[in-house]
């Protein structure tokens, strides 16, 4: 098959790769639509050492099964696998399974590829009136869809009235949708970028500014969907007393938090990862029946130009919070 392989720090290489081995109780899948993630661009650039050289990269694809009992079914696939027989996967938690693998991470390789194998509990199915493009926006749509699920959960006493988004890239943009199908209306999003911001301009789920404009404001709940020193230090400083930090982004650093404000006014704060295997069916399903929009966020290029594509995100020549790739 031909695919796209991460050979070293920015440094991709379209071509030929090994086929996928299909075990017991999993399915071919051939990768129509497959988005490119912050973690892929993280591991691009050497700064991940869970993802070495070389490796086919890429865990956001949606396809058609090739074989079997799912013939020619359309589906969209939750890459997180996990041993569904650990405490946490008992509790519903399998996003904290110890033994966990995603595809784009040894053993696993990923969906910049023409085809990839999947256990069958992992694919969902896609209705004919969805777009592959679309379903390949569930997993990073699940992300922030198991962050505010967390959050309201968490603020069932006092619940959040309005909320801030740091980062317009794909999980900031999917948190707004997700807060706003969740029942939170009042909604700011901060995107530095003034190519995203503009291309942003007419998006309806929040209200899109530049990092400065909430400087002395307070939120009820604040979103981190970067990840960095000065965005956890916004967060920090721009969340209410009582209120409740989310922290998604997984850009990098250590410092930013303000532990002495957090503490005095307590201040929640929850790291999360991924989703669980409900929140990602739960994503699908409201994709489905048009709770999240109209999903067109995105821009569309041939896995083939894969290489290019990352140099202008790296860049920061694109405009869309999503780019996805078509390997045919």
């Amino acid at each position: 098959m031909k695919a796209l392989v991460y050979t070293g720090p920015e440094t991709l290489a379209y071509g030929d790769a090994a086929d996928p081995v299909v075990g017991a109780g999993m399915h071919l899948v051939r990768i129509d639509s497959v988005g490119v993630c912050g973690s892929d661009m993280h591991a691009y650039l050497g700064h991940d050492d869970r993802r070495p050289a070389p490796l086919i990269l890429g865990h956001e694809g949606a396809g058609v099964v090739v074989g079997g009992d799912r013939d020619g079914e359309r589906v969209t696939i939750n890459p997180l696998v996990t041993c569904g027989k650990c405490r946490a996967c008992l509790a519903g938690r399998n996003n904290l399974c110890p033994q966990r693998q995603i595809i784009s991470m040894p053993p696993r390789q990923g969906a910049f590829a023409q085809y990839v194998a999947m256990p069958g509990e992992n694919l969902v199915t896609v209705p004919d009136e969805v777009t592959l493009e679309q379903a390949a926006l569930a997993e990073p749509i699940a992300v922030s869809w198991h962050a505010v699920r967390l959050a309201k959960q968490a603020m069932v006493a006092d619940p959040a009235q309005n909320a801030l988004v740091i980062g317009g890239g794909a999980i900031g943009v999917a948190a707004a949708l997700c807060l706003r199908a969740q029942g939170i209306e009042n909604i700011t999003l901060v995107e530095p970028n003034e190519t995203r911001r503009a291309y942003l301009s007419s998006f309806e789920a929040a209200e899109v500014v530049v990092p400065a404009a909430v400087d002395g404001k307070q939120f009820d709940l604040t979103i981190d969907a970067v990840g960095y020193d000065a965005t956890r230090a916004q967060a920090s400083a721009v969340t209410r007393p009582g209120g409740m930090i989310l922290h998604v982004g997984l850009g990098g650093g250590a410092g930013g938090l303000d532990i002495r404000r957090l503490t005095l006014q307590e201040i929640t704060f929850t790291g999360t990862y991924t989703y669980t295997p409900q929140d990602f069916r739960d994503t699908c399903a409201a994709m489905y029946a048009g709770k999240l929009g109209p999903l067109n966020w995105t821009e569309t290029r041939a896995l083939s130009e894969g290489a290019s594509a990352f140099a202008d995100i790296r860049s920061g020549k694109i405009a869309a919070p999503k780019i996805i790739l078509k390997p045919s």
